[in-house]
């Protein structure tokens, strides 16, 4: 939030930290090609000038991939409408696109660098490339299109330390810089064998760690962590705390992990930093503070204050939106023969409906989904038939019988999040390859495309029990707006929204987790919620709760 960028910087001061350092993701700042979005959250130039406002250097990592565990790893998925694509070297239309994208970002960059008075003093030419590829076209390339756009700040790379990462992620005379958690005299000693001279620094020291969807919490022991950072400043090397305010992936920005199973990450970011979701200070805060204040002198500001927590209590869902019901006035439909998979239709987010007849009789045959990502929930004349994730052993387990007048097949796939590091981030979200039915390819589809954006034309009556996915509304009167989080006892999987602004995807799943809710999106008098339940509902008295802390993590972790 734009408002706490203030705060949030203040406190990094505070800890003894001279520099801050942000990614710059692609796909926030042209969602779609050629639109561009600079305003609000996205305000670069606002957030680098306030950081210079407060005698804090800059670095910026505006390279095309970022990684992050942000969705497809920053890259827009509008470059997957190109069947041919291929990423991260120097393919031209992928050149092209970068070449584009970098017109509009580099020169609101290049008036902030340090040689025009500016906080900028480095840039990264791209993400941890080692991990990935070992093309030095696209390297060069990427060096070059600093360059031609008066770029004059050192550039550097950042990779892991293993010999495969440095050998393929950088260019002999690029400044390069080392990632790790641990073993830092291991990770310097490495980095000393591909760069004899120059600073050595740590671009990323992982002080905790981000959580998956069905896996628990992760934390790191604050002096575990303060014990690493000393062993790094010991031997005089520069660090980048990563993540030092880790926060809250807010929207369908949250990517996803594939080690042989796919794992879509969390909607809360909190990383187990220093600094917690909702901005607090935490043990590990004061630790690194401590070490800090052994190497310079800590500067004499007040920390401010812990930010007011509010708990506004239950709320009553006053209103139903049945999503079948809706389909002409928020989506957009395609006619085709084939269920094509979101990129093709230049859908980057959201759910996509699949549907068609099938005619009858039809003895009881297995449904199988030829390759869905990620989830699917299936219907056949708008009942509930089953689930099919991309997770299990079994594609499908759905077993299907017509009756002699035929049936419609509805196949509502969701997009968890992109893969964001590794091997396969071409993949593409919906189904990517067809849908049979026994031994048969079902064709000729309607496909309705639901990015979840627009949500304004929704038109909501009673509630009632049903077996499909729906919007349920509550409206919140507040007095002060205070920070707070939204807890969702009785629903099970989806979307949620407060006055237009999407918080995230919710999921009854490990980490527990309430959804992180910043006093700026609320207002005083009215606030509109709005959850996008995937499943049944099997109730119609139902309600959300705001309360004043996140559940799944113990409160004695933050400092009040």
């Amino acid at each position: 939030m734009p408002e706490y960028w203030r705060d949030r910087l203040v406190k990094l001061k505070a800890c003894g930290l001279n520099t801050v350092e942000t990614y710059v993701p692609w796909n926030a700042h042209e969602p779609e090609a050629g639109k561009f979005l600079f305003d609000g959250m996205l305000n670069i130039e606002r957030f680098i000038q306030l950081a210079a406002e407060l005698d804090l250097l800059v670095i910026v990592r505006p390279s095309p991939y970022i990684c992050a565990e942000w969705d497809f790893g920053g890259l827009p998925a509008w470059l997957l409408r190109d069947p041919g694509m291929r990423l991260r070297c120097a393919y031209q239309p992928y050149l092209d696109a970068i070449a584009s994208y970098y017109d509009v970002l580099i020169p609101r960059l290049a008036a902030l660098q340090c040689d025009r008075g500016g906080p900028i003093i480095a840039m990264q030419i791209e993400n941890e490339y080692g991990s990935y590829g070992n093309d030095k076209e696209y390297l060069r390339y990427l060096e070059a299109a600093l360059r031609e756009r008066e770029i004059v700040v050192p550039l550097f790379t950042s990779d892991g330390y293993p010999d495969s990462m440095l050998q393929g992620g950088t260019l002999p005379h690029i400044l390069k810089t080392v990632n790790f958690g641990s073993n830092s005299e291991l990770a310097f000693r490495q980095l000393k064998q591909y760069q004899q001279a120059g600073p050595a620094m740590c671009m990323e020291f992982w002080d905790g760690w981000f959580d998956h969807w069905e896996e628990v919490h992760r934390t790191r022991d604050a002096k575990d962590a303060a014990d690493c950072l000393d062993a790094i400043l010991a031997v005089g090397a520069s660090v980048n705390i990563y993540m030092f305010h880790g926060g809250t992936n807010f929207g369908l920005t949250a990517g996803a992990n594939h080690d042989g199973t796919y794992k879509p990450i969390a909607t809360n970011y909190d990383y187990d930093a220093p600094l917690n979701e909702s901005g607090d200070l935490t043990d590990k805060y004061f630790a690194f503070r401590d070490v800090i204040g052994n190497y310079r002198k800590l500067p004499d500001i007040p920390l401010p204050p812990p930010l007011p927590k509010a708990a506004y209590g239950s709320i009553k869902i006053n209103g139903q939106a049945r999503l079948f019901e809706l389909l002409e006035n928020i989506s957009t439909h395609h006619s085709l023969t084939n269920p094509e998979p979101m990129e093709v239709l230049g859908q980057s987010s959201g759910v996509i409906l699949y549907r068609t007849r099938v005619s009858g009789p039809r003895d009881s045959s297995p449904l199988n989904l030829q390759d869905v990502h990620d989830r699917a929930i299936v219907y056949v004349d708008g009942e509930f038939k089953g689930i099919v994730y991309r997770n299990d052993e079994a594609n499908s387990g759905i077993q299907i019988s017509v009756p002699p007048q035929g049936a419609q097949l509805d196949i509502l796939v969701e997009n968890m999040g992109r893969v964001n590091y590794g091997p396969k981030l071409t993949e593409r979200k919906g189904i990517t390859h067809g849908v049979r039915l026994g031994l048969q390819f079902l064709f000729g589809w309607d496909v309705y495309c639901l990015p979840l954006e627009l949500l304004d034309s929704l038109s909501y009556s009673a509630i009632c029990t049903t077996s499909q996915p729906a919007f349920y509304r509550a409206d919140v009167e507040i007095d002060e707006p205070a920070d707070t989080y939204l807890k969702l006892t009785e629903f099970e999987k989806g979307v949620c929204y407060v006055n237009g602004f999407c918080l995230g995807r919710y999921w009854n799943v490990e980490p527990h987790r309430n959804l992180y809710v910043p006093a700026p999106l609320l207002r005083k008098g009215t606030n509109e919620f709005i959850v996008f339940e995937l499943h049944g509902i099997h109730k119609a008295d139902l309600h959300i709760e705001l309360v004043a802390s996140p559940d799944a993590l113990a409160s004695s972790r933050y400092i009040a």
